[in-house]
């Protein structure tokens, strides 16, 4: 197994999905349900469930300063749909974001849960020129409406980011978790691994 772990915030939503995609990487992977929990993993998934659930529990158990800390230690951190919704800069209705990256989201802006769809997005891992294709899961999805010019875009959903990072934090409007795809948790892995490697 590999010697790095990743942290699942597991307070609501599909944690169990990443931690599964996890172990087929072979990678040790713990649900992290306090916040001293964060001292014990080299990066952090929050997944996808309910944003405005997400940012109170975030309240209710003190999280949110150590996530600040997590992500000023250069930790990396992976959003997937309403993790994404939390770790934004402004989200249309909610009013408790961190704050990490640099964009501005829509909640639901794909839909409701009934209008669930699989489309194929085109994704840019390695900034090269050739970009694959990667079957993407939406339920409830949240658009990216603005980022900065610090957000570097590696997916996209027609002329819509779907992928994106700054800096440590990468953010996803899908559920890679749902596919049998591990493309995109190999790339955080690689993240995690590389923020190591420059200790």
């Amino acid at each position: 197994m590999d010697a790095i772990i990743v942290g699942v915030l597991a307070l609501q939503g599909d944690f169990r999905e990443h931690i599964n995609m996890l172990r087929i990487l072979g990678v040790e992977a713990r649900e992290i349900r306090f916040p001293r929990q964060l001292d014990e993993v080299d990066g952090l998934i929050i997944p996808g469930g309910e944003s405005t659930t997400i940012n109170k529990l975030f309240d209710k158990y003190g999280f949110r300063e150590k996530l600040h800390e997590f992500h000023r230690s250069g930790k990396p951190l992976f959003g997937t749909c309403a993790g994404l919704i939390v770790l934004a800069k402004k989200a249309k209705g909610e009013e408790s974001q961190l704050g990490l990256i640099d964009i501005d989201v829509e909640r639901n802006a794909y839909g409701r849960q009934i209008d669930s769809f699989e489309q194929k997005i085109s994704l840019n891992l390695d900034h090269k020129a050739e970009k694959k294709d990667f079957n993407s899961v939406y339920i409830r999805a949240p658009k990216i409406i603005r980022k900065s010019d610090g957000v570097k875009v590696l997916g996209m959903h027609d002329d819509e980011i779907v992928l994106a990072r700054q800096k440590n934090v990468l953010v996803s409007s899908f559920h890679p978790e749902l596919t049998e795809d591990t493309r995109i948790h190999r790339y955080f892995i690689g993240m995690i691994r590389e923020n190591i490697k420059e200790k």
